[in-house]
């Protein structure tokens, strides 16, 4: 079985209508009066999966130092955690999260079935990459980030010769307890990886990857880390954080695998329900500016607009023989591995 390698293209135009929070939709050319709405809110809750930790404390400072008076309480966790977390706080009719930013972006589709999110067109919705038009539902949500999953390996102990490849070198003898993953349960990048090597592969791939007794964290990020505290030598990530890590001087470096680097697209929506919804919606103009793109550049992290530069020490994606799902085939998909990942490997 195969997976499409071509990248996606619009779909459908995008609208853009209407007033904002004070109503429900926004094509201000001037942000003022939403921007002064903002301030009376005073804050907004950001739940975020899409970056570490530190970056998305950053990325919340960014936004203050161009919005002062609107402060960014961050609650980074992974994807899954953060949907279910938000479907209990619908659940008590207690929300506390003002935007949500997913790695998965079935969530978004379910969220809307549910009226759970806001009706809201920011200004720069029509300045997305070609690869991000038309992915979701437009005033609904929109694609603010895209991560790579890519190959990761340790530089001290691994030798040139012996750099992984392709998706299928993690399943080779040799690498027998040294390699490391995430849990598709936690993260929404992950499980879209393991999504894709079922496609790829089918099921037998990872009763391979079990003989060779991974470590398995829950971030996608969590790879990373073993491989910088010696406990792993190859594994699974994404690109931003990898190269956060090249920076840092630390001993991992990363390899587009030749059977495809998977494409994951990071939606974010204005919740319905949004306690600060002005704020809110400020900050959801923001993640799709040219000013955040900027921003998210210095911690790595790719863009999605159509004006923003490949990262430095990346290939574009035009150059890059991509793995693409559907949203259909995440939300259908994604539960199903969760399922037969807690058989092969336990909960």
């Amino acid at each position: 079985m195969s997976i499409g390698v071509t990248r996606r293209q619009a779909i459908t135009g995008l609208c853009a209508t209407g007033l904002p929070v004070l109503g429900a939709r926004s094509a201000y050319a001037d942000l003022a009066p939403l921007e002064q709405a903002a301030r009376k809110d005073g804050s907004l809750t950001w739940y975020v999966a899409q970056m570490s930790g530190e970056a998305a404390e950053a990325m919340g400072h960014s936004f203050t130092a161009q919005y002062p008076g609107v402060s960014v309480s961050v609650v980074r966790t992974t994807g899954q955690v953060a949907y279910q977390r938000i479907q209990q706080e619908l659940k008590n009719n207690a929300p506390q999260c003002d935007v949500f930013s997913t790695t998965d972006i079935a969530h978004m589709p379910a969220l809307h079935a549910q009226g759970a999110l806001a009706n809201y067109v920011p200004q720069s919705a029509g300045e997305l990459a070609p690869a991000f038009v038309g992915l979701g539902e437009p005033g609904f949500y929109y694609a603010t980030t895209v991560s790579l999953q890519i190959l990761v390996y340790q530089t001290i102990s691994v030798p040139p010769a012996d750099v992984p490849r392709n998706w299928t070198d993690l399943i080779d003898p040799k690498w027998r307890n040294h390699v490391a993953v995430a849990h598709p349960a936690f993260s929404g990048n992950f499980g879209q990886w393991v999504l894709a090597m079922r496609k790829l592969y089918g099921w037998q791939y990872f009763e391979r990857l079990a003989q060779n007794k991974p470590r398995i964290g829950r971030s996608g990020n969590d790879p990373l880390t073993m491989l910088n505290a010696g406990e792993s030598l190859i594994g699974t990530g994404p690109v931003s954080t990898t190269v956060q890590n090249i920076d840092k001087g630390n001993p991992v470096n990363f390899i587009y695998p030749t059977d495809g680097t998977l494409l994951c697209v990071g939606p974010s929506a204005v919740l319905a329900q949004a306690p600060r919804p002005n704020a809110a919606r400020l900050f959801m103009e923001w993640l799709l500016s040219a000013d955040y793109a900027r921003a998210g550049a210095k911690w790595h992290l790719e863009a999605v607009r159509a004006d923003a530069p490949p990262l430095p020490g990346t290939k574009p994606l035009a150059d890059l023989k991509l793995l693409h799902l559907t949203t259909d085939e995440i939300a259908k998909g994604v539960p199903e591995v969760i399922e037969q990942w807690r058989d092969t490997f336990g909960s």
